[in-house]
């Protein structure tokens, strides 16, 4: 019953995506919210074009343009897939995702890696107050065992020797960027510069605190500003001539 779903959430995330479900729960009292996932075998290479296909796959069979949404590289397979199939999203909704999009928590922690001669637990624990805020030492240990696990099946396209980006750009449904002023992922200036490409009818937020997964830790005011923004009246996004889902 595709005709019942008002907005479709985005997770690349499995190990990660219980953290999405405080703001899900809320949305789905007054929306009917989807959640399409993608899911990659520890032995496959990352790929972004892979995930954005697949999720084409799943939003064709729509009878209407849906509110896409998603947080991280959720967020950024979001952002892909709404600028190369306009048609068939209503609206684009981006949670701790920076002009740059393509950076995020894992890029984070390669930089540190570069800099810090410690292993990958030592440098995921560290990263724990960045991306959760203080933990006490039980809560830190499950948290940095959680991220060790998401790298294995990750699209996230970086690595110690590479740091993948995309030329930024807008898109052509409304846009609502949302962070965290204490989010040292995707900081301020990072979200600011979603400006230069800001229509009339874009908007970005940011909660007070929450670090990069602000969004469980305050999911009500996030959820009542993306309630407020699919208020916005406005005709669908004129369909591309040509496209092809899988150039990224």
């Amino acid at each position: 019953m595709t005709h019942s779903i008002d907005a479709v959430w985005t997770t690349t995330s499995p190990y990660l995506k219980r953290f999405d479900q405080p703001l899900l729960d809320r949305l789905s009292k007054h929306k009917t919210i989807a959640q399409w996932q993608y899911q990659q075998t520890a032995d496959e290479p990352s790929s972004l074009s892979t995930a954005v296909g697949l999720l084409h796959e799943y939003i064709q069979n729509f009878d209407h343009p849906i509110h896409l949404m998603g947080h991280g590289t959720g967020g950024l397979v979001s952002l892909m897939y709404a600028r190369q199939c306009p048609q068939n999203v209503r609206s684009l909704t981006i949670l701790g995702v920076g002009a740059s999009a393509t950076l995020d928590w894992m890029a984070h922690y390669y930089f540190h890696l570069q800099f810090m001669p410690s292993n990958r637990r030592q440098i995921l624990t560290q990263l724990i107050p960045d991306l959760f805020g203080e933990q006490n030492s039980t809560v830190t240990c499950y948290l940095s065992r959680l991220l060790e696990k998401e790298m294995m099946v990750s699209p996230s396209p970086h690595s110690l020797f590479q740091r993948y980006s995309l030329p930024p750009s807008g898109v052509s449904m409304p846009l609502f960027v949302c962070g965290s002023k204490n989010d040292p992922v995707v900081d301020s200036q990072a979200l600011k510069e979603w400006q230069r490409w800001m229509k009339g009818c874009d908007r970005i937020w940011q909660c007070k605190s929450g670090y990069h997964f602000f969004h469980c830790f305050h999911p009500q005011p996030i959820a009542e500003q993306i309630l407020d923004f699919w208020q916005i009246k406005s005709e669908p996004p004129i369909p591309s001539e040509t496209w092809d889902v899988c150039s990224v």
